[in-house]
């Protein structure tokens, strides 16, 4: 299987120049125009990941994750979500990569194994980086009217959240 994987990006590029070739595509050309609106959209979104990096670094580093945290903590005890995963609750939908880095620091305070870290890992994998994905794809299309869609993936995640924790539940008590 390992050798089977090592070939699958290097048959799909040959695969693309045969398939190219035939249909008599230029395929130099093609790849630079490729390459330029590539670089264009790179450009077109940077200030828009520039800001959600900033906000990110300067809510975490301001403690307002750690007040926010305290304040919805009894709450959701009540609910039986446990208090480790609720900073993960509040970043995941803005960061990616500093909801992985909570998670790493669930799995060395609680382990993997754990209740926590099982509802950690299942929210990792059911929830999306919510205001990047926006920012990204509706940024680099020019959209500034976003809708409904804050509100629905809002709702997504929170459901997903909620389900979370019952099915490590179901499955792991």
């Amino acid at each position: 299987m390992n050798t089977f994987s090592f070939y699958i990006v290097p048959c799909t590029i040959g695969l693309i120049i045969i398939f190219g070739l035939c249909k008599k595509v230029p395929l130099f050309d093609t790849f630079i125009i490729g390459a330029k609106e590539g670089l264009y959209s790179t450009f077109s979104i940077a200030p828009s990941l520039i800001g959600l990096i900033v906000a990110v670094s300067m809510f975490k580093s301001s403690g307002a994750l750690d007040i926010i945290t305290s304040f919805f903590s009894p709450m959701v005890n009540f609910f039986g979500f446990p208090k480790e995963v609720i900073p993960l609750m509040l970043l995941r939908p803005v960061s990616g990569s500093g909801s992985l880095a909570l998670v790493d620091s669930i799995f060395k305070s609680c382990g993997p194994d754990s209740f926590a870290g099982r509802v950690a890992s299942v929210m990792m994998g059911s929830t999306e980086t919510t205001f990047y994905a926006i920012a990204i794809y509706f940024g680099s299309v020019g959209i500034k009217n976003t809708r409904h869609t804050i509100p629905v993936a809002l709702t997504a995640d929170f459901t997903s959240f909620i389900m979370s924790v019952l099915i490590v539940r179901l499955l792991f008590t």
